[in-house]
């Protein structure tokens, strides 16, 4: 069993380290607001008075703090306890926060994995958690025991960016399932409808359009959006202005779905109304 020191104590790094101490190994916790660090070292872990003195403590150390500016603030505090160290930072932020943080980590001469983790507490350590990791593979396969006692690791490239990138991916398309989900219960809802009375209808149909995914994600990398079309754009957003305007109808907002809807019309209007939906992407992305 390894050392490691946990620097955050919110909801997810609690539940780093409560896994790591039940799997045996030797936790050190850091927390800004110490009263954080009680339940934990009730069951077995070190507290540390400073980041300094976490970083110090063991063989690898875990930041998981509100965001990017948090980490390195502090990292920062650490000091000289840097060098040499390895350190994986699973804070939520943007690649090029990734990115930044990596080289200023590196330039204290410290090893750095970043990470995404796409799980809830409650799933850290259980069968279905996944981290995202990107950067050093040798500091991951180093580490691998510890890491893996928290959730399954996948290694998706040197790049420190890309756990950050492909995070955010999966959370976008999770908030699109979310707000398609509250919007279509805003409209049951505004005849009396129960929302859990339309489940058994929305979620065959969910699935049943999941299954359009991989000629979607063809269509989006071969840029061929009129091969094998089955339902147009020009179609498809006439049913998208369908929902806008019974929406208004029933007053409610159709805040959700007006970008779609707004992008869709737009594609059409330059000329692509026989493309696939996946067609919008070409203008969801921005010339650079």
């Amino acid at each position: 069993m390894s050392s490691i020191s946990i620097l955050g104590l919110g909801a997810m790094g609690s539940a780093l380290a409560a896994t790591l101490i039940r799997k045996g190994h030797e936790v050190t916790i850091w927390n800004r607001t110490l009263s954080r660090t009680e339940a934990l070292a009730a069951i077995g872990a070190t507290v540390a008075a400073s980041p300094a003195e976490a970083v110090a403590a063991s063989e690898l150390a875990i930041v998981c703090v509100l965001d990017y500016a948090a980490a390195r603030a502090v990292l920062a505090s650490a000091g000289d306890a840097l060098r040499g160290r390895d350190l994986v930072n699973l804070t939520n932020g943007t690649p090029d926060d990734a990115k930044s943080l990596a080289a200023w980590v590196e330039a204290k001469r410290a090893h750095y994995l970043d990470g995404g983790i796409m799980a809830i507490p409650p799933m850290i350590g259980e069968a279905g958690a996944l981290i995202l990791y990107s950067g050093s593979g040798a500091l991951l396969e180093k580490h691998r025991a510890a890491l893996g006692a928290l959730a399954t690791c996948r290694l998706l490239g040197e790049d420190p960016a890309l756990a950050a990138l492909y995070d955010l991916a999966l959370l976008s398309a999770m908030y699109g399932l979310f707000s398609g989900f509250l919007h279509a219960g805003a409209l049951v809802a505004s005849s009396g409808g129960k929302v859990a009375d339309f489940l058994p209808l929305l979620l065959p149909w969910l699935e049943a359009m999941n299954g359009t995914l991989p000629d979607l994600a063809e269509k989006i990398d071969s840029g061929l959006h009129s091969r094998n079309v089955v339902s147009n754009l020009a179609m498809q957003t006439i049913a998208l202005e369908n929902i806008v305007r019974a929406s208004q109808e029933r007053h409610i907002s159709p805040d959700f779905i007006e970008p779609m809807r707004q992008l869709a019309a737009a594609r059409v209007d330059r000329g692509h109304g026989g493309d696939d939906i996946s067609g919008v992407v070409e203008l969801i992305r921005k010339q650079k």
